[in-house]
């Protein structure tokens, strides 16, 4: 599936994709879709691509985004310091356990590496499937609360 660039007119879709983000244990109800509003949340997409450090890669399936992998420095949950990139990454729920998640991640690894960054953090929490995926494009557990793991990937150039 090609990957391209999320385009400013795009960056609404944003708030779509980070509901879709959002782990749903097995057996707990999605919340409703204004959780999204809350300021914890909101530092994921308010006022996307003002930022210089702010990069949006998409799986663009036949003029449909069907899933996104965004960038930006912030004091979210997987924060480590102000030089590094927090990750969020999500799929509609019928294109999720294709690889297409993967090919994102490991894009905006070659992105973040062709600008210069040194490495790249996020949060997760422990039960979410996706910890594996995480690891398979290189990310290490560097720190953990009694939810979530924290974890970060060099992207230096070798």
């Amino acid at each position: 599936m090609p990957i391209r660039e999320m385009t400013a007119e795009e960056y609404p879709l944003l708030e779509d994709f980070l509901y879709e983000a959002i782990f749903i244990p097995e057996g707990v109800e999605k919340p409703p879709r204004d959780i999204i509003k809350n300021e914890e949340l909101q530092v994921y997409i308010r006022d996307f691509g003002r930022r210089k450090d702010d990069y949006c890669l998409v799986a663009d399936n036949g003029g449909k985004i069907v899933g996104a992998c965004w960038v930006r420095i912030m004091d979210d949950y997987g924060h480590i310091d102000n030089d590094t990139p927090s990750f969020a990454i999500s799929l509609f729920e019928e294109y999720r356990g294709r690889g297409i998640g993967t090919d994102l991640m490991r894009a905006m690894l070659e992105r973040l590496k062709a600008k210069g960054y040194k490495r790249a953090s996020l949060a997760v929490q422990k039960a979410n499937y996706a910890v594996k995926m995480y690891r398979k494009v290189g990310f290490e557990i560097v720190g953990e609360n009694e939810q979530e793991y924290i974890m970060a990937v060099d992207v230096k150039a070798e």
